[in-house]
């Protein structure tokens, strides 16, 4: 056993982590009322043998409040709640980050809180749909540009949150740029037809999230920060661009600069999205010197060879994590994963399809 990166000790910033298994951010909509809850500590409880778990997207506004039931860290409430989670899961010698997802455009009124807008750099309606719980499925809507004053406000908004999320107990925040949220709307010229200095070229699109990230990692450590890219990702009606290497290219150098903890790369080609190209992948390696953890369709044995090969230093697992709350075990000792899988109850309220996995037994 001792012979498998996957199982030996990493250091993500300045924080050690028990093995080089994360467990990638998924969206289980149990938030009851926007507020995480003592079934969503079970939850990370149950797989806190990850080296780092990174949470579920987590908004940190009222207005990135896009989909039904997910979680906040903008109110004492929500800090509140999201003790129970960090609490047990360092009780059982885990690490865990926040994922902080503004959602922007990929929203619907009827997710929302009373006063609240639904935000993107332009007025880009995305293609598709989006599930309430008041009326189903119900196409997206126009989004209200940002003003600069908007775009100034968004970012106090991600300061305060990840400040939140320090007081609640997690060891640093995740940011998310990729999927087709707010930060990556700012990236893409499809969703960004701005013309002043956050639209038009790649510096200006990229301008928003390199900001942003510049402003967390000033407020909490840069040490603490991290962000997730999904390059030649199609998810959230985000098509492909002429621009999308040398975008990629520009932000993940800008990205080293600001001497983050990691950068992690998600590729969806394992769900049927097209495959982020190897170059790519070695690219961004080449240009962030800090920690890589890529995510996407690994196997135990493919986890093992990108780790060997230098590609990645921390491997993300996501929907295996799902039904099989004791992964890490069942890796470390060759027992076979659960297969069942009821994909029904991957966006349910309760605990079923949840928390009630069986763990492997002997």
């Amino acid at each position: 056993m001792d012979k498998f990166k996957l199982f030996t000790p990493k250091k993500w910033g300045s924080i050690d982590l028990k093995n080089s298994i994360v467990m990638a951010p998924m969206t289980r909509c149990r938030a009851i009322e926007n507020i995480p809850n003592e079934l969503m500590a079970k939850y990370y409880q149950q797989r806190s043998a990850a080296g780092l778990i990174i949470t579920e997207g987590t908004s940190p506004s009222p207005n990135g409040l896009g989909y039904a039931r997910i979680p906040g860290v903008f109110n004492a409430e929500q800090v509140e709640g999201w003790k129970k989670t960090t609490s047990i899961v360092h009780k059982n010698g885990g690490k865990i980050i926040v994922q902080l997802m503004h959602s922007g455009r990929i929203s619907h009124p009827l997710n929302m809180p009373k006063g609240t807008q639904i935000f993107a750099p332009s007025q880009v309606k995305a293609a598709g749909q989006m599930w309430t719980d008041a009326n189903g499925l119900q196409d997206f809507v126009v989004p209200n540009e940002m003003t600069l004053q908007d775009i100034l406000h968004a970012k106090t908004e991600y300061i305060s949150a990840s400040e939140n999320a320090l007081f609640a107990g997690f060891d640093g925040v995740e940011l998310h740029a990729a999927n087709g949220y707010l930060l990556e709307e700012f990236l893409s010229p499809v969703s960004n037809i701005r013309t002043d200095e956050y639209g038009g070229n790649i510096e200006n699109r990229c301008k928003f999230v390199i900001e942003v990230v510049a402003a967390v990692a000033k407020a909490i450590g840069k040490e603490k920060t991290g962000i997730r890219l999904s390059p030649y990702g199609v998810a959230s009606d985000m098509p492909h661009y002429p621009e999308i290497e040398a975008t990629y290219d520009y932000l993940s150098k800008e990205l080293n600069k600001l001497d983050i903890a990691h950068i992690h790369l998600v590729d969806h080609s394992a769900m049927g999205a097209p495959e982020v190209p190897l170059e790519i992948k070695k690219l961004i390696r080449h240009n962030f010197k800090n920690t890589l953890i890529t995510c996407g369709g690994y196997t135990k044995e493919s986890a093992e060879s990108a780790l060997e090969s230098g590609l990645t230093d921390l491997v993300a697992f996501g929907r295996p994590f799902i039904n099989n709350p004791d992964l890490v075990e069942r890796f470390q000792n060759n027992w076979p994963l659960f297969q069942d899988l009821d994909m029904d109850l991957f966006y349910t309220a309760d605990e079923k399809g949840y928390t009630d996995y069986p763990v492997y037994k002997i």
